[in-house]
């Protein structure tokens, strides 16, 4: 998928009464030019959104702006970017990679989004699985940070991640009934219908508006679900990822965890 695709996607996405967050897939850059690259890009996509009048925002990873290469490099890009949205009202999400760049990943963004007229406009990833995340949430709570909260995609041992299913299903329902209560807009990003029930029955069970939260889930996959919570009245974010690194990308998913890419192409196939 092109950029000019994903912005049309976006567009008949939106037009289905949904948001967007826009990915451009790549992660672990060996130069700074391809940093330099990859932050021209996401500046272009920024504008792009603006001029389209599209209700998206965008999606990035720390080591595709040049993290591994040069940390203080990588930092001024992101503040840019996100200085970028703030000027046109928008919103970045950094998102979270595996375990070894959980703690740099998540000061990061603490770091962006205490500069002035920073907050509100960059958000964190938390992943479920790991054994340190109900810390995390209720610190990035705490300072009213936007979490996105997902199950986690990476292979991670188990002294840091619990590795079986029901363990982070029952820690994704407690993170959850943490982010709801919070008074934060954050997203809940799962297909799983298990844990979308119980975000709806806790949501209201505690009288939180469906305005107070979003569910997000990957463009293409449980399509009717997504127009069926959208139907019912919650908020519903897709995720649209494109570029030429897509590829690569599934490779390494593949190899790290092939139960995801399982579940992705089973669930592709579910309108």
């Amino acid at each position: 998928m092109t950029v000019d695709e994903a912005l049309e996607a976006t567009a008949r996405t939106n037009a289905l009464g949904m948001s967007v967050s826009i990915d451009n897939l790549g992660e672990n850059v060996t130069n700074i030019d391809e940093a330099r690259e990859s932050e021209k890009l996401y500046h272009e996509l920024i504008d792009a959104i603006v001029a389209r009048k599209l209700n998206a925002n965008v999606s990035l990873k720390l080591t595709h702006m040049g993290l591994d290469v040069d940390e203080k490099v990588s930092r001024a890009i992101v503040s840019e970017l996100v200085a970028h949205a703030v000027r046109v009202g928008n919103f970045v999400r950094i998102d979270m990679e595996g375990s070894p760049y959980t703690q740099k990943t998540l000061d990061i963004v603490r770091e962006l989004h205490g500069q002035p007229g920073h907050a509100g406009h960059v958000g964190a990833v938390i992943q479920a699985y790991l054994r340190r995340s109900r810390h995390d949430v209720e610190d990035l709570c705490a300072q009213r940070i936007r979490i996105r909260l997902c199950k986690g995609a990476y292979k991670e041992p188990a002294d840091i991640a619990w590795q079986e299913k029901s363990e982070v299903d029952a820690n994704f329902v407690e993170l959850t009934k943490i982010l709801l209560k919070s008074g934060v807009f954050h997203g809940i990003a799962t297909h799983d219908p298990k844990m979308i029930d119980a975000t709806i029955a806790f949501a209201k069970k505690e009288k939180i508006a469906p305005s107070a939260f979003e569910f997000q889930m990957l463009y293409g996959v449980r399509r009717d679900l997504q127009e069926q919570l959208v139907k019912d009245g919650w908020g519903m974010r897709v995720y649209i990822p494109f570029g030429t690194e897509w590829y690569p990308y599934l490779m390494r998913r593949l190899a790290e965890r092939p139960a995801n890419v399982i579940f992705i192409a089973k669930n592709m196939l579910r309108r």
